[in-house]
């Protein structure tokens, strides 16, 4: 099936401490059921026999009747035979139903993708998870919502994700500043209000838009989105949501920057509103302490290990100065530097921002609440939402995520692709390089710094965790059918 991972793919992710769950194992379930439903009413039969016999051999009173007493007993106790004869029968025809039920739900549970991890550092909650949950959010009216689908367009658009991933994979080739840049979108999208393609939208005389809010100034990736739901439109109008389009997008941005494959559920819908003030608000920021970081992803549903996980989205792309300027030269308002900064990193830094970066850039003052998520390299003009992929060649595409003064700033150290994505991050907090003041923070706590610990020496298991934690990132409060729409221009509500 094209929209399923390779087999290099599937054989990495499922051998990397992750057992996947495929329908022959569900076959096996199903089997078991229906030889449940066929022994249980005999079993349930002769089981009631015999403690009755049982019971009338402890009291001794049948071996002491004569045998026209016996007759005239037993008479008298056919009402009861029957009684528990029609019992038993009625007990054995709902079980039989019930295990019939129980296969039939089993069979549709096959349609979606699931799989469970384990592995030496896990506590009993991570021994055995399934992260792909079915959504059963309620209407007002009471009706459930639509469950998330694995291959939710096999038979509506079946080349989608294929479409995606062309796209993508494409558009890489061009700059590759994509990747980061479609990895940030999709965190600040999923982070305020949901994965609803809210952050696409925007701004209408009586609602004002994320894009323009301060922590999302500087997102990139928008024009790329436009460039994948431009051709999606063609093949299927009106099928594929744009907040499918982000998360997918993303997966694929991961993939190519040496990051783990992750299997995602697919069917949202798109947002009808843009929630400007909690794009404002909501999103941590970069100056943060540790408890404010990890009560801002607690509020989600994120613990310690997985806030560690996902922050490690900052192996890709550049982080600008005026994202640390104060760490360098007045941290706290002291007029002296984080004294936690490596003293060979921090001079560095320093090259790369000098002093007067502020007062010479034309970019806005650093607001306290940017989100410290992974920062593509520049900040680009939007394109014109009717764009192809030819003029994504042009020079034009080229300026889309290039570098200005502006935006000067520290790229993130990264290998290519290969296994130490996220590990080097990692061992650059151990060694006092971080570039984020909320990054080191996570070698403070205990706990976090013992994931940090084990991520920088361990590249499979932090590989494995960072799948587990994208996967629930991308399934944070989704809207299904029949709440929110299908857009036909993603910036624009239908």
């Amino acid at each position: 099936m094209e929209n399923e991972m390779d087999g290099s793919d599937r054989s990495k992710f499922c051998t990397s401490g992750v057992k996947c769950n495929g329908l022959n194992e569900l076959s096996v379930n199903k089997g078991n059921f229906v030889i449940l439903s066929i022994l249980f009413p005999p079993v349930l039969y002769f089981s009631v026999v015999k403690n009755q016999k049982q019971r009338e051999k402890r009291t001794g009173k049948k071996k002491t009747f004569p045998a026209e007493q016996r007759k005239e007993k037993k008479s008298k106790k056919m009402p009861r035979s029957i009684f528990e004869s029609a019992i038993i029968r009625k007990l054995s025809f709902f079980v039989f139903l019930l295990c019939i039920w129980i296969s039939f739900k089993d069979t549709n549970h096959s349609k979606h993708f699931s799989f469970h991890s384990s592995s030496t550092y896990s506590d009993s909650s991570w021994m055995l998870q399934d992260i792909l949950l079915e959504s059963e959010v309620f209407e007002d009216g009471g009706a459930p919502a639509q469950s998330l689908e694995y291959d939710f367009y096999r038979d509506t658009c079946p080349e989608a994700e294929k479409i995606i991933r062309a796209k993508v994979h494409q558009l890489f080739k061009i700059k590759s500043a994509v990747a980061p840049a479609l990895l940030r979108l999709a965190f600040h999208d999923c982070f305020i209000q949901g994965c609803d393609a809210s952050i696409l939208l925007d701004a209408v005389e009586g609602m004002d838009s994320e894009k323009n809010s301060p922590p999302n100034e500087s997102l990139k990736g928008f024009d790329v989105i436009d460039i994948i739901k431009s051709e999606l439109e063609e093949v299927c109008p009106g099928v594929v949501s744009c907040a499918d389009i982000v998360v997918l997008a993303a997966r694929e941005a991961v993939l190519l920057t040496g990051g783990p494959f992750y299997p995602l559920n697919t069917g949202r819908r798109d947002s009808t509103g843009s929630f400007s003030d909690s794009a404002t608000n909501d999103l941590p920021p970069p100056n943060a302490d540790l408890s404010e970081t990890l009560a801002s992803f607690s509020l989600r549903g994120f613990d310690e290990r997985e806030t560690v996980s996902l922050l490690g989205a900052h192996s890709i792309g550049v982080i600008h100065c005026k994202f640390f300027q104060n760490r360098l030269y007045n941290f706290g308002g002291s007029d002296e530097p984080d004294p936690t900064i490596d003293s060979e990193f921090l001079n560095r830094m320093r090259s790369k921002c000098p002093k007067n970066y502020l007062s010479t850039s034309t970019s806005p003052a650093p607001s306290p609440s940017f989100g410290g998520s992974p920062s593509p390299t520049a900040q680009s003009p939007s394109f014109d939402n009717s764009v192809s992929l030819e003029a994504a060649a042009s020079p034009s595409f080229e300026k889309l995520l290039s570098s200005s003064p502006k935006d000067e700033g520290m790229t993130m150290t990264y290998e290519g692709i290969g296994e130490d994505f996220g590990t080097v991050f990692y061992r650059s907090l151990l060694q006092g390089k971080g570039i984020l003041y909320s990054d080191q923070q996570l070698t403070v706590g205990e706990e976090t710094g013992l994931w940090v610990r084990a991520y920088a020496s361990d590249a499979s298991l932090y590989q494995r965790d960072f799948a587990l934690a994208m996967m629930k990132l991308s399934n944070l409060h989704v809207l299904t059918a029949p709440r929110g729409q299908i857009r036909h221009n993603c910036s624009r509500v239908a």
